[in-house]
């Protein structure tokens, strides 16, 4: 006599919703995209950022939008303007100086103050940006060299155990990174995603041995050569401005 069995359908796992995020990360979220926005000049120096407008956009009330205003306005990025409103403001280029000046400084303390060993998988993400590098040099865009730059950026900030050194390493790295973007079109892209490149490359291979103090020179370096890069041209631009003023 055989029995028959009835099949049992396959269980399905249903995956747990999301869990909502606290208002910590709410706060941060959105302080990242608008300081984002800035940085990539969706919103341009000058422009007026609305707190009823951001409020609807991120379905808040105005209360959180003034905190990440009031942090944005703390770091430099924006202003608040009596009767006017809230206002993102340019970047002074004396100002710039002695952020660059700064940053050339801390970068050296990365491979010295708490360094953290790499794992396979942050090498492997190194490794992407720099395939990522050489597919955005083929079609190069302004937009798309700072976005690669910000993600070397914190992998680079990933390396070090010191909280307050990051901290301050990405107030003022974010502070210059829209200068970057101002003077892209008289830097020359391709000279610039090639020397990023370079700096990627060497702060991979230091990375696969261990050598953290190296990375921080190499860091340095390629910081000065960046500025030194900008002030040149910046120097340019303001000469064919005098030129084309003059009577």
């Amino acid at each position: 006599m055989t029995i028959e069995t009835k099949a049992k359908p396959p269980t399905t796992m249903t995956a747990a919703p999301p869990r909502p995020l606290s208002a910590r990360e709410r706060f941060e979220r959105i302080y990242r995209i608008l300081r984002d926005r800035i940085c990539l000049l969706v919103y341009a120096p000058g422009s007026r950022l609305s707190e009823e407008e951001l409020a609807q956009e991120f379905e808040i009330s105005r209360t959180p939008v003034r905190r990440v205003l009031a942090r944005l306005e703390s770091e430099g990025l924006v202003q608040s303007v009596h009767g006017v409103g809230t206002i993102v403001t340019d970047v002074d280029i004396e100002e710039l100086q002695q952020v660059y000046h700064l940053r050339l400084e801390l970068a050296l303390l990365v491979g010295k103050l708490s360094p953290i060993p790499r794992t396979a998988d942050d090498l492997d993400r190194i490794r992407a940006l720099i395939a990522r590098c050489d597919a955005d040099i083929l079609n190069p865009d302004q937009r798309a060299f700072l976005r690669l730059n910000m993600d070397f950026f914190y992998e680079l900030t990933a390396m070090t155990g010191n909280q307050p050194l990051r901290e301050i390493s990405e107030r003022l790295y974010f502070q210059v990174a829209r200068v970057v973007l101002k003077l892209m079109p008289q830097l020359g892209l391709v000279e610039e995603f090639t020397a990023f490149r370079r700096e990627m490359e060497e702060v991979l291979a230091a990375a696969e041995i261990g050598d953290w103090e190296s990375i921080g020179h190499i860091r340095r370096a390629h910081i000065s050569m960046s500025f030194r890069r900008m002030m040149r041209h910046a120097g340019e631009a303001n000469l064919d401005k005098a030129a084309q003023s003059a009577p």
